[in-house]
Protein backbone atom coordinates (compact mmCIF):
# COMPACT_ATOMS: atom_id res chain seq x y z
CA UNK A 1 0.00 0.00 0.00
CA UNK A 2 1.42 3.35 -1.05
CA UNK A 3 1.13 6.64 0.78
CA UNK A 4 -1.78 7.82 -1.37
CA UNK A 5 -3.69 4.61 -0.66
CA UNK A 6 -3.12 4.98 3.08
CA UNK A 7 -4.14 8.63 2.95
CA UNK A 8 -7.36 7.83 1.09
CA UNK A 9 -8.15 5.02 3.52
CA UNK A 10 -7.66 7.41 6.46
CA UNK A 11 -9.88 10.04 4.82
CA UNK A 12 -12.61 7.45 4.26
CA UNK A 13 -12.38 6.27 7.87
CA UNK A 14 -12.58 9.87 9.11
CA UNK A 15 -15.60 10.58 6.92
CA UNK A 16 -17.35 7.47 8.27
CA UNK A 17 -16.54 8.26 11.94
CA UNK A 18 -16.64 12.03 12.55
CA UNK A 19 -17.38 11.67 16.26
CA UNK A 20 -14.28 9.52 16.74
CA UNK A 21 -12.23 12.09 14.83
CA UNK A 22 -13.54 14.87 17.08
CA UNK A 23 -12.70 12.82 20.18
CA UNK A 24 -9.16 12.20 18.92
CA UNK A 25 -8.65 15.86 18.10
CA UNK A 26 -9.93 16.89 21.53
CA UNK A 27 -7.66 14.39 23.28
CA UNK A 28 -4.64 15.49 21.29
CA UNK A 29 -5.27 19.18 21.90
CA UNK A 30 -5.70 18.57 25.64
CA UNK A 31 -2.36 16.72 25.77
CA UNK A 32 -0.62 19.54 23.89
CA UNK A 33 -2.14 22.15 26.20
CA UNK A 34 -0.97 20.16 29.25
CA UNK A 35 2.60 20.20 27.94
CA UNK A 36 2.80 23.78 26.71
CA UNK A 37 2.39 27.13 28.36
CA UNK A 38 -0.89 28.98 28.66
CA UNK A 39 0.26 31.37 25.94
CA UNK A 40 -0.26 28.64 23.33
CA UNK A 41 -3.72 27.51 24.48
CA UNK A 42 -5.57 29.81 22.11
CA UNK A 43 -3.50 28.70 19.12
CA UNK A 44 -3.86 25.02 20.01
CA UNK A 45 -7.61 25.38 20.41
CA UNK A 46 -7.85 27.26 17.11
CA UNK A 47 -5.98 24.47 15.35
CA UNK A 48 -8.18 21.84 17.00
CA UNK A 49 -11.31 23.72 15.93
CA UNK A 50 -10.04 23.98 12.35
CA UNK A 51 -9.18 20.26 12.28
CA UNK A 52 -12.63 19.34 13.62
CA UNK A 53 -14.25 21.59 11.05
CA UNK A 54 -12.25 19.99 8.23
CA UNK A 55 -12.16 16.35 9.30
CA UNK A 56 -14.64 15.87 12.15
CA UNK A 57 -18.35 16.34 12.61
CA UNK A 58 -18.11 19.99 11.57
CA UNK A 59 -16.63 19.06 8.20
CA UNK A 60 -18.46 19.27 4.92
CA UNK A 61 -18.58 16.96 1.95
CA UNK A 62 -15.33 18.28 0.52
CA UNK A 63 -13.20 16.31 2.98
Amino acid sequence: MGFDDALNKAKDAAADNPEAVDKGIDTASEKVQERTGDATDEKVQGAADAASERFGSGGGEGN
